[in-house]
């Protein structure tokens, strides 16, 4: 392969099957201004990848196991590079991938059509446009909601979290703070939003910064004229309940 240019787009590979990486490696190799970066067989290769060698496109697998192509972008974040998705299923190219994402590609992949999504990437990265990736991501997680597991990134590591492993979540301006019995972890994320996604039933909001998981709840103890406090099970956690709160609480264990 020739040596990269100052005008090259480097693309990285993500797909767990070997012939489809293989053969789309094979078809980039006759693109004109096109450089393979490098080929991940995974989600977890393909978040430490994007951080190690900066490409200037994912060509994204949907499918795959553990972590699939719309976990790799909730966890890349604002440093996803533009996205290209490739799948083998129809139902997800149904979708209005048109609107956010900046192209797709079904499986087996033509290389007209291959060339024409590049020649797409091209333009933007010659614009410096970003894809509106993060609607992208909040709607694929609204549609499998409620959520049963809570993706984070640290760094080059990623940690899959059970909802059911979740004691409570603390709101920290952007971030959450996300408290099991073991660890805690920080993650991008507002509090109102992640809440949307959860099982209503089984977390209550009981404070404007706090929401709880109930099958951590022991008792609700008094603490001042308006407002109580909640003891944690396994834990000598105690969380403040505003009066709002209280009465969603009630509301649920009623």
């Amino acid at each position: 392969m020739d040596s990269p240019t100052p005008h090259d787009i480097r693309c990285l590979i993500v797909d767990d099957e070997p012939l489809a990486r293989e053969s789309l490696r094979q078809a980039l190799d006759h693109c004109p201004g096109v450089v393979v970066a490098g080929q991940c067989a995974n989600g977890f290769e393909a978040v430490k990848a994007v951080a190690a060698v900066t490409p200037d496109v994912l060509l994204l697998d949907i499918q795959m196991p553990k972590l699939n192509g719309f976990d790799v972008l909730e966890l890349l974040g604002q440093d996803a590079p533009l996205v290209i998705f490739v799948t083998a299923y129809d139902e997800y190219a149904l979708q209005a991938f048109a609107a956010r994402a900046l192209d797709y590609l079904m499986k087996p992949v033509r290389p007209e059509r291959l060339q024409q999504a590049l020649d797409r990437a091209r333009e933007q990265l010659l614009l410096r446009r970003r894809q509106p990736l993060d609607d992208l991501v909040r709607d694929r997680r609204r549609q499998g909601a409620p959520l049963t597991r809570i993706l984070i990134r640290d760094r080059d590591e990623v940690h899959i979290v059970p909802v059911a492993e979740v004691m409570f979540f603390e709101a920290q301006d952007d971030y959450v703070n996300i408290v099991t019995a073991r660890r805690e972890y920080l993650k991008q994320e507002r509090l109102n939003r992640l809440e949307e996604m959860l099982d209503a039933r089984r977390f209550c909001r009981i404070h404007r910064s706090y929401l709880l998981n109930l099958d951590y709840l022991q008792k609700i103890e008094p603490y001042s004229r308006d407002s109580r406090l909640a003891v944690l099970k396994k834990s000598e956690r105690t969380l403040p309940v505003s009066r709002s709160g209280y009465q969603r609480l009630m509301e649920i264990l009623k």
